[in-house]
């Protein structure tokens, strides 16, 4: 007979022999080489090194790659006065992962994104991403906010699935 304590006991202890197997699921080398992502991303931008940003996606064509922005509130407020019609969260297919790089190439100025307090969450074949960013046109803060990627785990190493980024700027009400 199986007394409700001998039960639990049973119950926690193969839930434990569980646990090790999960946990060895994300390596040191998967949050290295994720992290080997992010810098190439800020390197290519940087650099205006448009082959190494792309390699960095999983597909090459905008529509199939999640980005998508969400304006701060008093941003939002101050843009309404002159496009009345705006939404936080409008899907605008020319703002993609490639116009980010095409309008860095494009332009003499330098660009860069910064990343702060970095999080990385893996099991070693998907990863979530986020982070504090601040991005730069010509040496002067722009714009910044949190900003979040998924990650796939391919043979070519780890890509970018999807990216969405809250938005702030000078019209913001507190720079974080």
């Amino acid at each position: 007979m199986h007394t409700p304590g001998t039960v639990l006991t049973t119950l926690a202890l193969c839930l434990l022999a569980s646990l090790p197997a999960y946990a060895e699921q994300r390596t040191p080398s998967d949050v290295e080489a994720i992290e080997q992502v992010i810098e190439s991303f800020r390197t290519s931008l940087i650099n205006k090194d448009k082959p190494t940003y792309m390699s960095l996606f999983f597909l090459d064509k905008p529509e199939d790659i999640g980005w998508q922005f969400v304006s701060e509130d008093r941003r939002l407020a101050d843009i309404h006065r002159t496009k009345p019609d705006a939404i936080k969260a409008r899907n605008i297919p020319s703002n993609n992962f490639i116009s980010l790089i095409d309008e860095a190439v494009a332009t003499a100025e330098p660009r860069e994104e910064k990343f702060f307090n970095t999080k990385i969450d893996t099991d070693g074949d998907v990863a979530s991403v986020s982070f504090d960013y601040s991005f730069h046109a010509n040496g002067v803060k722009a714009n910044w906010g949190r900003e979040m990627w998924q990650l796939v785990r391919t043979e070519q190493g780890w890509k970018i699935f999807s990216v969405i980024y809250s938005i702030r700027d000078k019209r913001s009400s507190a720079e974080s």
